[in-house]
C-alpha cells in the first residue's frame, strides 16, 4: 500500500466521522440545525466518494460486471454532495429582506438557486449517457485519468464533471471568502478560512486536470507522467478535503462542547430525576428511562430535554412539601453540617438528604398537608439551576437510606415537640 492510499483511508475516515457526528443535530436538531440538513448531506455525499477512491473499493468494483463501477459511483454521489452543499449556501446566504438594496452574495446565491438542482440532474444524465457510450471501458482501470489519457472519450466524460465540480468549487469559495472577512468570531473566521482555501485547491485541481486531458488528447504523454500527475493531483485533493473537514468542524466545536457539558449533566441528573418521575409518574411528558435509553433520545434537544428535568425536579420537590414539616429542613441542615467539614458541600447535601427524606415520607404513607418551608432558590438563571442541580444530585448518591430515615425521624420529633409546646406554656395560667 502506497503512501496515498493510505492518506485515502484516512481521509474517508475523517469525513465520515465528520458525517456521523453532525448526523443527529442535523436530522433530529432544531430548526437551526436542521437548515444545516443539506451541509450534512454533503459530508455524508463526499464521504462516500471518497470510500469508492480507496485502493479496496475502487478494485473491487472496478472488476465487477459492470467496468469501472467505481468512476460512475464516485461521481454520483459527489454530483449529489455538490448539490448539497450548494443548497446550503442559499440557505445560509441567500437569506434577505426583500426590501432595500440585496447584497451582490445574496443576489449571486440567489442565481445559484435557480440552476443548481437543474445543473446537478443534467450532469447525472450526461454522465450515464457519456460512460456507457464513448468512455473505452474495455480493460478495468486503477487510476482512471493516468490510464485513460488520450483518450477523447474518457477526457469529454471527465470534462463534463470538472465543469461542474470546478464552478461549483468557486462558488464556495466566493461566497466563503466573503463570509469569512466578515466573521467576528475568531473559531468562525478560522473554520471558513479553511473551507475557502479548500474550495480553491478544488478549482486549480479541476482545471489542471481538464487542460491535462485535453492536451493529452493532442499529444499522448508518457505512462510514468500520467501516473506522476494523477498521484501529484490526488495528493492535492486528499488536502483539500482535510481542509474542508477541519474547518466545517472548527465552528461546530463549541456547540461540540456545548452539547457534551449538556450530556454530562444528564449522566448526573439522571439518577434524582429518574427516582422522583418514578414517585411522580405523571409529572414528565414521557415515562422515566434508563439512562442508555434517555442519552439516545434524538428527538429532543440535550439543552431542552435538561431543562425539562430542572422543571420536573422542582415541581416534584413543590410535590414533597406537602408530606412533611417545617422542621425537616433544619433536620436536613444539620445532618449536612455533621456529613461534610466542606461548608460549600453542605448546602447541596441538605437538599439531598431534604429530597430523600420526602420521598421517605411519601412513601410510608404520610398524610398530605400545608407545603413545609423549603430552602430558597439557589440559581438566578437556567444554568445556575441546573449547575446546582447537578451538585445535589451529585450528593443525593451518596446518601443511604437509614441515615435519610433518622434525619425524617429528627424532624418528626421536633414536629411533635413544636406542637405540644404552646401548650406547656399556656397550662400554668390555667391552673392560676
Amino acid at each position: 500500500m502506497t503512501p496515498l492510499d493510505l492518506a485515502g483511508y484516512l481521509i474517508a475516515a475523517l469525513m465520515t466521522a465528520v458525517a456521523l457526528w453532525r448526523m443527529p443535530a442535523a436530522l433530529w436538531g432544531d430548526e437551526e440545525d436542521k437548515r444545516r440538513r443539506a451541509l450534512w448531506g454533503c459530508y455524508a455525499g463526499f464521504a462516500a466518494a471518497l470510500w469508492t477512491k480507496t485502493r479496496a473499493v475502487r478494485i473491487t468494483l472496478n472488476d465487477s460486471a459492470v467496468t469501472d463501477l467505481a468512476v460512475l459511483i464516485k461521481h454520483y454521489t459527489a454530483t449529489i454532495a455538490i448539490l448539497a452543499i450548494l443548497s446550503y449556501i442559499v440557505a445560509i446566504y441567500g437569506q434577505y429582506p426583500d426590501a432595500g438594496t440585496v447584497p451582490r452574495h445574496v443576489r449571486f446565491a440567489r442565481a445559484i438557486q435557480q440552476v443548481a438542482a437543474k445543473a446537478s440532474i443534467a450532469t447525472l444524465v450526461l454522465l450515464t449517457a457519456l460512460f456507457f457510450t464513448v468512455v473505452d471501458r474495455s480493460v478495468p482501470s486503477d487510476r482512471f485519468v493516468a490510464d485513460h489519457a488520450g483518450q477523447w472519450g474518457a477526457t469529454l466524460y471527465m470534462s463534463v464533471f470538472y465543469l461542474y465540480l470546478g464552478a461549483a468549487s468557486a462558488v464556495c469559495a466566493y461566497q466563503w471568502a466573503l463570509a469569512t472577512a466578515g466573521a467576528g468570531l475568531r473559531h468562525l473566521r478560522v473554520g471558513l478560512g479553511m473551507m475557502t482555501i479548500a474550495m480553491v485547491i478544488g478549482v486549480g485541481y479541476t482545471v489542471s486536470r481538464t487542460l491535462f486531458l485535453w492536451v493529452s488528447v493532442v499529444d499522448r504523454p508518457s505512462t510514468a507522467f500520467a501516473l506522476q500527475f494523477d498521484e501529484v493531483t490526488e495528493a492535492a485533493q486528499v488536502v483539500l478535503f482535510a481542509f474542508f473537514a477541519v474547518g466545517a468542524s472548527i465552528p461546530a466545536l463549541s456547540k461540540g462542547r456545548r452539547r457534551a457539558k449538556l450530556w454530562r449533566a444528564q449522566v448526573k441528573l439522571h439518577g434524582l430525576w429518574y427516582e422522583l418521575m418514578t414517585a411522580f409518574p405523571d409529572q414528565p411528558f414521557d415515562p422515566p428511562a434508563s439512562l442508555a435509553r434517555e442519552l439516545t433520545r434524538f428527538d429532543t434537544p440535550a439543552d431542552l430535554r435538561i431543562d425539562r428535568w430542572a422543571a420536573d425536579i422542582a415541581d416534584a420537590v413543590e410535590k414533597l412539601r406537602h408530606y412533611v414539616p417545617d422542621t425537616l429542613l433544619q433536620a436536613a441542615k444539620a445532618a449536612a453540617a455533621d456529613g461534610t467539614p466542606d461548608r460549600g458541600k453542605a448546602g447541596p447535601l441538605a437538599d439531598a438528604y431534604w429530597i430523600k427524606a420526602a420521598l421517605r415520607a411519601r412513601s410510608t404513607g404520610a398524610p398530605a398537608s400545608t407545603a413545609a418551608t423549603v430552602e430558597s432558590q439557589h440559581a438566578t438563571d437556567q444554568d445556575g439551576e441546573v449547575a446546582w442541580l447537578v451538585r445535589v444530585a451529585a450528593a443525593y448518591r451518596t446518601v443511604e437510606e437509614d441515615r435519610a430515615e433518622r434525619v425524617l425521624d429528627h424532624a418528626m420529633s421536633a414536629a411533635s415537640t413544636d406542637a405540644t409546646e404552646p401548650a406547656r406554656t399556656t397550662s400554668p395560667e390555667k391552673t392560676a
